[in-house]
């Protein structure tokens, strides 16, 4: 009997793409012809872990090197989940479907706290030992990198190794670090883990013990001199590092669908809450000529239709707009769409504004994060409400019907009149759109501040659940306006947030407690259980609020004091006093330097190119008017098998829009602000369902050799997709639909009977009720729509299958009212349109 595999549960489990692996532009290498192997994690869903462009950067390097091997791996969603543990499969890789346990490395990306469970859960999956203290020989080394392990020892003792800052300056010291380790005659897992304790930025945590003082504050006591802490490892030019070349163009609907171009890293705003503004300094910018040679490649490379400018603060970029021109230039034949994600009130300016506009109005979100100017200046945002309005304003003269607005709730010194600021800020914003005579809305967001470690405010109390929820339902209550819609994220989440964030070593086994009482996709709502989590604490004899009550004795150890992240503590204490007494500190990208402590002005400094504005200070040349031309159309035929049959209907669509795109093959786009493809379909396929002849139409601005057409596409086909024929369209081979259809089915569980088959050839009707297009309960009478059932074998039969009342019966019905077959039993038997001869 063959063993089951991960490809026979893809029937089992929603949204299967997740799992295939076989994206456009993923690399799969021998595994016998590689020395190293290692597996990068990601803790959260596919549509999550495949937005995240700090993967795609590693995954690149990596594979780059001849004698590496690097694959992906996710957290599988519940379902998938169920179906492992009860078939007793192993969690594996996606590109190669090899078990996690045999990689040589595995290493999580850690960006929320709230993912942790998911780790836990998948170092289970995977039959490997939760502590690494646990772990032997054959054990693959798990490390962590990301925002997270700034302060990681809620979860140190899970991890080997811990990359503390750019995974990019560390992550092939360490593979080659393996490497010789592996060549060794040593072999003790130890000995490795010294190697990589002396690469900058590398934290080993079982290289410390603990002690705990008379107030109940752990130390972490250094056991070898020769790693008594960890500095930051940090890239200090990103133009001398390589941007992914080919990105992986994932299946599904990732939350960030779109090519990402990091333009700049790190913040000098000051704003004293944001931890990325502090763990991620100095600025260093992209090269604005490279961001445009790169910017270019890469949308030939993905066929995106949109971009996204990644940064801190995208507005703070020096060269901002005129780069905006010349990106737009590039993208303006193909309809590029570009948005800027992290925008300040006062940076949106109508220049840009007007660029981004030109394409499509793509959305933004202006942060104020406080309501009032006194508060403002205590957590020194640097902008005031005249910069808020300027940017409104610009906004709704310019087209835009949408603003967000994100504000927090329990910032230091907060009061009752900051909270009432809050709804006369947004009162007076949305009077502006209703001056302009516009129905313009107003979307704002409130969230809870949790106090982050390597803050100024990281020795402050975050504020109560009770306080918190009041906060909020008084918004929610004073903010009930015609056009403004209010929306918050759940307090009791960032109460667990921030004992996660701000916690020490205790927390490593209620992690374990609080997997195995069900704690998964904890950042997710659906998900999100408060009360089995306080449970958890409760039954682990642990006190949340011991860890997010604050710290009034400045010099009273924190968990994370030995992370040296570059920031001088006594510039923590500063800006902490500052914030008292609401003095705001100039940003030292355009100020003086305000002395926190990471520059040493030789080997690390602000990187910025200001000099570079006039270089794109050209003439743009005028934009090409719309074609009113009715374009070139053409009938293409493909094949739908093996794995693309997991693909769902918008899925395909898709791949195939941007696989011509990435040809460059001249479609036509509609007129208006969302131009799309004009590209149609005909039946669309239920998932799971094999074609042997599907039929697409699409229309070119320009003619093509049809089999020059064929040979562009089958370039960019996943697998199972493959193109087998192409003609210009003709009237007559129109996409209606077809009066009858065959199809062959086999099973992979069951059997087929002949008693059945015999049964039904012997009644007068056999009939079910299904909904027609309207709506309303039809009935459908088999022995008028089934016009032929040949039994082959017990696994497999042929079927034509045809219509009544208007409604084309699908195999699922026939198996189930003819042969009396499970839901289970059809979901995974393959079933496959055969090709018809439709002119």
């Amino acid at each position: 009997m063959r063993e089951t595999s991960i490809q026979d549960l893809l029937p089992l489990v929603q949204m299967p793409s997740r799992y295939l692996g076989s994206e456009i532009n993923r690399i799969k290498k021998p595994w016998e012809k590689t020395q190293v192997h290692v597996a990068l994690a990601f803790p959260d869903l596919y549509e999550i872990a495949t937005s995240h462009f700090g993967i795609q950067i590693l995954y690149g390097m990596l594979n780059a090197r001849e004698e590496i091997l690097a694959e992906r791996v996710f957290a599988p969603a519940v379902d998938m989940e169920a179906q492992l543990r009860k078939n007793k499969l192993p969690l594996c890789s996606l590109e190669s479907e090899t078990p996690l346990k045999n990689f040589d490395i595995l290493g999580f990306s850690l960006l929320y706290e709230l993912n942790y469970t998911n780790m836990v859960n998948m170092l289970d999956l995977s039959g490997i030992a939760f502590f690494a203290e646990e772990r032997g020989k054959k054990d693959p080394f798990v490390i962590g990198g990301g925002p997270c392990t700034c302060n990681p020892e809620p979860v140190a003792d899970f991890f080997d190794a811990i990359v503390v800052g750019d995974g990019e300056a560390v992550i092939l010291q360490m593979t080659d670090a393996w490497n010789v380790w592996r060549q060794s005659d040593s072999g003790k897992r130890e000995d490795l883990l010294q190697r990589w304790s002396q690469i900058k930025g590398v934290y080993i945590p079982s290289f410390f013990d603990l002690s705990v003082d008379s107030r109940g504050t752990q130390r972490l006591i250094p056991k070898k001199t020769s790693h008594q802490g960890v500095e930051r490892a940090v890239v200090s030019d990103l133009n001398a590092e390589p941007i992914p070349s080919q990105p992986i163009i994932p299946f599904g609907k990732p939350v960030h669908d779109r090519l990402r171009m990091e333009i700049a890293r790190g913040c000098t705003r000051g704003c004293r809450f944001c931890q990325a503004g502090m763990i991620y300094r100095p600025v260093r910018e992209r090269q604005p000529e490279a961001v445009l040679t790169s910017v270019s490649q890469l949308l030939k490379e993905s066929g995106y239709e949109d971009l996204s400018l990644l940064s801190l603060s995208t507005g703070d970029y020096s060269c901002i707009a005129p780069l905006m021109k010349k990106i737009m230039d590039v993208g303006a034949k193909d309809r590029v769409a570009v948005s800027l994600p992290s925008l300040r009130a006062g940076t949106l300016t109508p220049e840009l504004m007007e660029l981004i506009r030109q394409v499509r109005k793509t959305g933004f979100t202006i942060a104020p994060e406080a309501g009032s100017q006194r508060l403002r200046d205590v957590i020194n945002k640097n902008i005031t409400e005249a910069d808020i309005v300027e940017t409104v304003e610009n906004a709704f003269s310019l087209g835009w019907k949408l603003i967000k607005l994100y504000f927090m709730v329990g910032l230091p010194t907060e009061t009752q009149a900051d909270i009432a600021a809050i709804v006369a800020l947004v009162k007076r914003l949305k009077a502006i759109g209703k001056k302009q005579g516009r129905s313009e809305k107003i979307n704002v967001s409130v969230a809870t501040f949790i106090p982050k470690p390597h803050t100024p405010f990281q020795w402050e109390p975050q504020i109560s659940l009770e306080t918190a929820l009041e906060k909020i339902n008084w918004l929610k209550d004073n903010l009930k306006l015609p056009g403004v819609q209010v929306k918050w994220q759940d307090p009791r989440v960032s109460v667990i947030e921030g004992v996660w964030a701000r916690g020490d070593r205790r927390l490593n086994k209620v992690l374990i407690n609080a997997w195995r009482s069900g704690c998964r996709f904890d950042g997710w709502t659906d998900f999100f259980n408060y009360d089995r989590w306080i449970t958890v604490f409760e039954a682990s004899g642990i006190n949340p609020t011991q860890f997010t009550d604050g710290r009034s004795d400045l010099d009273r150890p924190l968990p994370w004091d030995h992370i040296n992240i570059g920031v001088d503590r006594s510039f923590l204490i500063e800006e902490k006093a500052r914030a008292a007494v609401g003095k705001i500190t100039s940003d030292c990208r355009t100020g003086s330097c305000s002395g926190c402590g990471v520059c040493d002005f030789e080997s690390l400094k602000p990187v910025s190119f200001h000099d570079h504005k006039e270089i794109f200070s050209t003439e743009r040349p005028l934009p090409e008017p719309p074609s009113s031309e009715t374009g070139i159309k053409y009938q293409v035929n493909f094949k739908k098998m093996r794995s693309s049959r997991f693909l769902g209907h918008l899925e395909m669509v898709k791949i195939f829009i941007r696989s011509m795109r990435r040809e460059g093959i001249p479609l036509k786009y509609s007129e208006g602000f969302h131009p799309m493809a004009k590209v149609s379909f005909g039946d669309t396929l239920p998932m799971g369902m094999q074609s042997e002849d599907e039929r697409m139409l699409v229309t070119l601005t320009e003619p093509i050799d049809s089999g020059e057409l064929i040979l562009r596409l089958r370039r960019q086909m996943p697998d199972g997709l493959e193109i087998t024929g192409c003609a210009p369209y003709v009237k007559k081979k129109s996409l209606e639909r077809i009066d009858s259809q065959r199809y062959r089915v086999e099973l992979k569980d069951g059997f087929f009977r002949q008693k059945d088959l015999d049964w039904f050839f012997g009644q007068q009707s056999v009939t079910i009720e299904r909904k027609s297009k309207k709506g309303k309960q039809v009935v459908v009478d088999f022995k008028k729509a089934v016009s032929d059932i040949k039994l082959l074998d017990d696994h497999h039969v042929f079927m034509t299958l045809g219509t009544d009342n208007d409604l084309m019966v699908r195999p699922g019905h026939v198996l189930k009212t003819v042969f009396k077959l499970s839901d289970l039993q059809i979901l995974t038997a393959i079933i496959t349109k055969r090709k018809t001869n439709h002119g």
